[in-house]
């Protein structure tokens, strides 16, 4: 089974490869893979020339740089990128995640100052949630943002941000105030992160792609950086979990890994390949469900979190087995003359821990729909 489109979109998604396969292109992601270690790439010309024709944030309207599509042809987009072998965390935190909130609960300012940048692939922004001390319950975060004549001052520490040295902002969650509910006094600001009393170091760790520790010290904005209301950031970030906690990015990364491994596994693997082909497309399933609901007006959230449960723990699967099979070899990475796949089994296998707890973890995902779905003690 896969998802119906129709003839317009099927069409839309051929003319995305099309653009993804030209030589240019594959060139340039090959080189994004290969450079030094400590350094990786942040937007690339091809996101900029999906900017160009609307594509990169398609469903926005044009006035802010999109095309005024809907979150289907968003979704093929992300899909293709992702299928293609596109670096797409800078650009997927960027416009699907932080943009996206901008267009869903920004003002009309805040649109005009920050979509259009995002769209032509010309700037990208981080979210800085989880913390050192707490992770990312929010409902325990520290980082305060205390009122400072029209506008506030942050003070905190954020960890975790992906990809946070080639943001120019991010959407960022500080406390306001406090009260019996822990989830209430959650402020969310959009913070430049090229300004004085802002300090970006590195996490290094496993995957392909950096960590950050951001470190706000006193840094000063205004009353116009507030994104939503005051004191109401949960209910701001519960209307954008929805298109977050989609699985696509983590269905599209277990296709794009399968596919290599179908073609490099050795003989015998028949049976155990076809079992990971049903999980793929189960999965696949499960994030296009979600795009369905959500171009219906009708986001799910047990449907969400089924989905991003299913899709991140199958591309863990997908990855596990692919080195289980073809052995040491697959953990060689781009760099590597010798590597299968253009190192395409490395960058997953280390990737794979971590699907599994961004974006709310496995634990958390099913806790979720045992107690709100099946009604099972908390």
């Amino acid at each position: 089974m896969t998802p119906v489109f129709t003839p317009e979109q099927e069409g839309f998604r051929q003319e995305v490869c099309a653009l993804l396969c030209e030589d240019a292109v594959r060139a340039e992601i090959a080189q994004s893979r290969r450079m030094p270690y400590g350094q990786e790439s942040g937007l690339l010309d091809v996101h900029r020339r999906l900017g160009k024709l609307g594509w990169l944030a398609i469903n926005w309207p044009e006035r802010y740089g999109g095309s005024g599509a809907t979150i289907v042809e968003k979704a093929i987009v992300t899909e293709e990128m992702i299928r293609h072998g596109v670096p797409e965390n800078v650009h997927s935190l960027g416009v699907d995640i932080v943009g996206n909130a901008i267009n869903l609960m920004g003002t009309d300012e805040q649109k005009d100052r920050y979509l259009p940048g995002l769209a032509r692939g010309e700037t990208t922004a981080n979210v800085l949630f989880s913390e050192p001390d707490v992770g990312s319950d929010l409902g325990s975060l520290a980082t305060r943002a205390e009122p400072d004549g029209d506008g506030y001052r942050l003070t905190g520490r954020k960890i975790y941000n992906m990809k946070a040295q080639h943001s120019d902002f991010a959407l960022c969650a500080a406390r306001t105030s406090t009260g019996p509910v822990n989830y209430a006094g959650i402020t969310l600001f959009l913070v430049p992160l090229g300004s004085m009393g802002t300090v970006v170091e590195p996490v290094w760790n496993l995957s392909e792609e950096r960590f950050d520790l951001i470190t706000l010290d006193g840094i000063r904005i205004g009353r116009e950086d507030v994104l939503g209301e005051v004191d109401d950031g949960w209910q701001v970030l519960n209307r954008v979990l929805p298109f977050e906690r989609t699985g696509l990015d983590h269905s599209a990364k277990a296709e794009r890994t399968l596919a290599a491994l179908r073609e490099h596994a050795p003989p015998g693997c028949e049976e155990r390949l076809a079992r990971l082909e049903t999980r793929v497309r189960a999965a696949r399933l499960l994030a296009w469900r979600c795009i369905a609901n959500l171009h219906e007006g009708k986001p799910d959230e047990i449907h969400s979190a089924t989905a991003k449960w299913y899709t991140s723990e199958t591309a863990k699967e997908v990855s596990v087995a692919a080195v289980e099979l073809l052995g040491s070899r697959a953990l060689l990475d781009a760099r590597d003359p010798d590597a299968i796949a253009d190192g395409v089994f490395d960058a997953a296998f280390r990737e794979a821990p971590g699907l599994t707890l961004a974006q709310g973890s496995s634990e958390i995902m099913l806790y979720f729909v045992a107690t709100s779905k099946l009604g099972l003690p908390s």
